[in-house]
Order: structure tokens, then C-alpha cells, then sequence
């Protein structure tokens, strides 16, 4: 596996990710999600196809340490758990990025920018965001 193909990953869960947070309401408590918007079955198959795919591609790779992250976060994705579907794969590009600097995997500037794009984007969708206040005028 990779760079390019773990944050391939990533991307596919993080929208996946934008898909549900759009059907929630604005205000909803950060561990309990009214069960009409927990993700619809279909949404679930796929991020766990997403997730299966990264696990059996991610073996004998440096990568194979973030599948635990991978799981957990399809664990709280299937049960509408926001927050907990987005810090595991929060926690998964900061460690991309300690590999990086540890030298012990190389990241282009593209895959560097696809990094910081992911990270804004689930970022944005995390329970109490507000970024109106992101930018001050």
C-alpha cells in the first residue's frame, strides 16, 4: 500500500463521513444520535468495504498499525457515534505525518495538500464546529 492508496482511503471514509454529517441536525448530542439519522445500511457497507479493502491491502505495509484506527472508526460510524467515526482517522494522518517526519515513509506535495484537505474536511464536520468563527474578520 502506498501513500496515495492509504489517503485514498481516508478520502473515501471522509466522505462518507460529510454524507452523514449532512443528514444530521444542526444540534445533536455528541453520543446519541436519534436512530432516523444513523447512517443508512448502504452508507455502513461501504465504509466497511472501504475498511476491509485498506486492512488486507495495508499488510506487510508501514501502514498496517492504522487499521486498528480504520475499525474503530467503522465502529462508531455504524452506530451514527460522529465524533468517534473522525478522531481515529484524525489520529491516522497525524501518524502519517509523524511517519513522514520520522523518514520512515516518503509523502509528495500532493499527497501532503490531500492531507491538509482531509483533515479541514472532517475537521469541518466535527460536532460543535463553527466556522464562522474560523476566519475573523
Amino acid at each position: 500500500m502506498s501513500t496515495a492508496e492509504l489517503l485514498d482511503v481516508i478520502g473515501g471514509l471522509t466522505s462518507l463521513i460529510k454524507i452523514y454529517a449532512a443528514k444530521l441536525p444542526a444540534v445533536v448530542h455528541l453520543n446519541a444520535v436519534p436512530s432516523r439519522v444513523k447512517p443508512s445500511p448502504e452508507t455502513v457497507d461501504n465504509y466497511e468495504i472501504i475498511v476491509s479493502r485498506a486492512r488486507t491491502q495495508s499488510a506487510g505495509t508501514p501502514f498496517k498499525g492504522l487499521n486498528d484506527s480504520f475499525v474503530t472508526s467503522l465502529e462508531a460510524f455504524e452506530i451514527g457515534h460522529l465524533l468517534g467515526a473522525i478522531q481515529p482517522l484524525l489520529s491516522a494522518l497525524d501518524h502519517v505525518e509523524r511517519m513522514q517526519s520520522e523518514k520512515e515513509i516518503e509523502v509528495g506535495r500532493l499527497d501532503e495538500q490531500r492531507i491538509r484537505e482531509y483533515r479541514a474536511a472532517l475537521r469541518k464536520v466535527l460536532p460543535g464546529n463553527r466556522p464562522e468563527l474560523d476566519n475573523p474578520t
